[in-house]
């Protein structure tokens, strides 16, 4: 067994720093240059922001929820936090890149382990045109928006829309309305991961939307371009019972029996 040499971070709630604590005691903090392992303890935005801000680092993430559901998180278990670690499974996941010209012209970029949301901007419904490639998806969707989601994230925003959930291992993205309110009945579509989705604002003066990237938002987005970047790959560590393809599978299954 690889001896555990983890750099501990944590989103400074009560719950996370007596998690913290307690881990301590059983295993030493190490600084990040000499970790091979970053314990993040907190909710899912916090592990969100906490793997763009490490991943170059390429060290493995075990998350630890303190805060509500955690769906990306492990549970913390206070006797068996070292046997957890140490029996963990890895999975490696590639995240969705957002690049993005304003109204102005600028670019933007920035990437998404779970979505890519194109939202209204204000009162006016948006009017986007999506494409794979030269292929045309939508000629016009008027929407409070969509989005574009990783099967990691299929069980989040995407879901919450009536989007379907993707395994892990199925190679797909989801491309789901927000609201549609022409054509009404248009439920998106599934694509290849290795697609590039092209999202243009079709009246980007009347209608303004915003491009997010997960937690990270560019205003006034005219233009956006998506797809996945396999040069970035998230090493993630889960409980040997309790996968994040076990979670994810549990999600179909209450949505299909609900």
């Amino acid at each position: 067994m690889i001896k555990l040499k983890p750099y501990i971070i944590f989103d400074k709630t009560y719950n996370s720093i007596k998690i913290k604590n307690n881990i301590i005691k059983k295993i030493k903090n190490f600084p990040l240059s000499n970790s091979n392992l970053i314990i993040v303890i907190g909710g899912d935005g916090f592990m969100l922001n906490s793997l763009k801000k490490f991943y170059k680092h390429k060290k493995l993430f075990y998350g630890i929820n303190s805060g509500n559901y955690g769906f990306l998180m492990n549970k913390f278990s206070k006797k068996n936090t070292v046997k957890n670690l140490s029996k963990a499974k890895m999975i490696s996941i590639s995240p969705l890149e957002m690049l993005v010209k304003n109204k102005n012209g600028k670019l933007k970029k920035s990437i998404a382990i779970n979505e890519v949301s194109v939202l209204r901007q204000g009162k006016q419904t948006a009017s986007l045109s999506i494409y794979n490639g030269r292929n045309k998806i939508i000629k016009t969707l008027v929407s409070d928006g969509v989005l574009i989601s990783t099967p990691a994230g299929s069980t989040a925003y995407n879901l919450s829309v009536h989007g379907p959930i993707l395994s892990l291992d199925s190679k797909k993205l989801a491309i789901s309305p927000i609201s549609p309110f022409r054509p009404r009945r248009w439920k998106g579509k599934i694509v290849s991961d290795k697609s590039s989705i092209t999202i243009k604002n079709l009246d980007f003066k009347k209608r303004p939307t915003s491009a997010v990237a997960d937690n990270y938002e560019v205003r006034n987005a005219k233009l956006i371009l998506i797809k996945t970047n396999t040069k970035i790959k998230f090493n993630l560590l889960y409980d040997f019972n309790n996968s994040l393809q076990k979670k994810i599978k549990i999600e179909q299954i209450r949505k299909e029996t609900n």
